[in-house]
C-alpha cells in the first residue's frame, strides 16, 4: 500500500473487506472466504459483535473451555475459561480435583475500594489549597448526586476524596484522590463521569476563592481518569492441608515434595526473573476467567503486576509455607470486576458464563478469577518440582502440531502411538510427519 485511505471507517462492512483484500493479498478471493467464515450465521448476533469495536470485518474465535470440581468455600462450581493457550484448562482442572478431595479452595475478599484521580497544576501558595479544599470538599458530593444517585441506592458511591501534593515528585502537580464502591459493576464510566465533574467543580470554585490570587485562580487540570491500580480492591484465595494429604502418583514423598514446593514459591519472591514467567502462569488462569465473563483483562493484568511491584522489586504473586505439618499456598490479587454493564448484559458467551457461575455478584466473581488463578499456579508448580513442566504440556500441543501439518486421522493414530514412547517435541513431530508420509 502506497497510499492513505479516506473515509475507511464510512465505508460498509463489504466494502473494507473488499478494500484490504485488493490491498494485502495476493490472493484476494481466498481472503474475502476467509473472513466470512468466521461471521455468524445468526445476523442478530453478528450485528452485536460489528457494534462492539470500531472497523469490525469478522470475529476472531477464541475457544470457550471449562474447569469442573472447584471446591470453593465448600460448594461445587465450574469455571468458564476463554483462551488459546494449550493445557491451561486441563491444568486448572487437574488441580481443582487434586483439592476437591483435600478441602477445597478457601476465597475471602478483602476490600472492595476503586480509585481515581484529577491530576492538575497549581502554581500558588499550597496552605491557601489546602484551606481552599477543606471549604469545598462538600461541593464535589453535591455537585455528583445525579451521577451517584443510582449507585448509592445499591450502597456504592464516592467513599472519600482527598487532595494530595506531588509536588516533590513534579513541580505544581497536585491530585484530587477519589475512592469509589462501585458495587456489582466494574464502574470505570461511572467513576469517570465524578471525576470529570470533581474538574469542573475545582476550576469553577477557585475562581471564586477570595484568598486566592488571580494566578492561584488559575488551575490547570491536566486529565481525569479512574486508576487499573486498585491495591485497596483486594481477594485471597488459599488451599491447605496435613503434608502426608499431598500424596498421589507424581508425589510419592509429600514431605519432599512439600519443601521443594516451598522453594519454588520463594525464588519467585526473591527473583524477577523467575517471578515473572510465574506470575504469568497465574494470569493465565486470571485472564481466562476475566475474558469469558466480559471483564477488562487489560486493567486485571495492568493492576496485578503493579501490584505485583508494590515493594519496589518484581515479585511473586503467590506464597507458600510450612508450619506444623501443614501445607498451605495462597495469593492475594487485586481485581476491579463487573457483573453488570458492559459486555455483561451484551455478549451471549459472556452471559452464558456468568449463568454457569450462577449470577455471581461482583466479590463473588472476584473469587472464582483468584482461585483459578491460584489452581493453574499450583498446577505448573506441581509439574515443575515433579515432571517437568514440558510433558503435560506438550501433549496438548501436539494436537496444534497435527492441525498445522493437516495430518489425517490415520496420520494421527499412528503419531500418537509414537509419541507415547518418545520425547515431543515441535522438530520431532515434524520429522517424524514427514518420515511417515515418504
Amino acid at each position: 500500500m502506497n497510499n492513505a485511505v479516506a473515509g475507511f471507517s464510512k465505508l460498509s462492512k463489504e466494502e473494507k473487506i473488499n478494500w484490504i483484500a485488493k490491498e494485502y493479498f495476493s490472493t484476494p478471493s481466498e481472503a474475502i472466504v476467509l473472513l466470512k467464515n468466521y461471521w455468524n450465521t445468526d445476523e442478530k448476533i453478528q450485528k452485536l459483535h460489528d457494534e462492539f469495536i470500531e472497523n469490525t470485518i469478522t470475529n476472531f474465535y477464541i475457544p470457550l473451555g471449562v474447569a469442573p470440581n472447584f471446591l470453593i468455600n465448600g460448594k461445587y462450581s465450574t469455571i468458564p475459561m476463554a483462551i488459546e493457550e494449550s493445557s491451561v484448562v486441563a491444568a486448572a482442572s487437574k488441580s481443582a480435583k487434586f483439592w476437591s478431595t483435600r478441602g477445597g479452595f478457601k476465597a475471602t475478599i478483602l476490600n472492595t475500594e476503586k480509585n481515581g484521580q484529577v491530576h492538575f497544576i497549581y502554581k500558588g501558595d499550597e496552605s491557601k489549597l489546602a484551606l481552599f479544599f477543606a471549604q469545598v470538599k462538600s461541593k464535589f458530593f453535591t455537585d455528583t448526586e445525579n451521577i451517584t444517585k443510582n449507585m448509592q441506592k445499591r450502597g456504592g458511591g464516592i467513599l472519600d476524596i482527598q487532595l494530595k501534593d506531588k509536588t516533590d515528585l513534579l513541580d505544581n502537580y497536585f491530585q484530587l484522590h477519589a475512592t469509589f464502591d462501585t458495587k456489582d459493576s466494574m464502574g470505570a464510566n461511572f467513576i469517570n463521569s465524578c471525576l470529570e465533574q470533581f474538574a469542573k467543580t475545582l476550576k469553577a470554585e477557585a475562581l471564586t476563592y477570595e484568598l486566592f490570587t488571580e494566578n492561584e485562580k488559575d488551575i490547570h487540570v491536566v486529565m481525569s481518569i479512574l486508576s487499573n491500580y486498585v491495591p485497596n480492591c483486594i481477594v485471597r484465595a488459599q488451599v491447605s492441608c496435613p503434608i502426608d494429604e499431598l500424596e498421589e502418583k507424581h508425589i510419592e514423598n509429600p514431605q519432599a515434595f512439600a519443601e521443594r514446593f516451598v522453594q519454588a514459591v520463594k525464588i519467585a519472591e526473591i527473583e524477577p526473573y523467575r517471578a515473572v514467567t510465574h506470575n504469568k502462569g497465574i494470569m493465565n488462569g486470571i485472564d481466562a476467567v476475566v475474558l469469558a465473563t466480559g471483564n477488562d483483562f487489560r486493567a486485571v493484568e495492568a493492576g496485578i503486576h503493579a501490584y505485583a511491584a508494590k515493594s519496589g522489586q518484581y515479585s511473586s504473586l503467590s506464597h507458600a509455607k510450612v508450619e506444623n505439618g501443614i501445607f498451605t499456598f495462597w495469593l492475594e490479587v487485586p481485581l476491579a470486576l463487573g457483573t453488570v454493564g458492559g459486555l455483561t448484559s451484551l455478549h451471549p458467551l459472556v452471559k452464558l458464563s456468568l449463568e454457569m457461575l450462577e449470577n455471581p455478584s461482583a466479590q463473588e466473581l472476584m473469587q472464582f478469577v483468584a482461585v483459578a488463578g491460584l489452581a493453574q499456579n499450583f498446577a505448573a508448580l506441581r509439574s515443575l518440582t515433579t515432571t517437568g513442566i514440558q510433558d503435560g504440556h506438550m501433549k496438548m500441543h501436539l494436537n496444534n502440531i497435527l492441525n498445522q501439518f493437516d495430518a489425517n486421522e490415520n496420520e494421527r493414530i499412528t503419531i500418537r502411538k509414537h509419541f507415547k514412547h518418545h520425547a515431543i517435541s515441535h522438530s520431532a513431530v515434524v520429522d517424524y510427519i514427514e518420515t511417515l508420509r515418504k
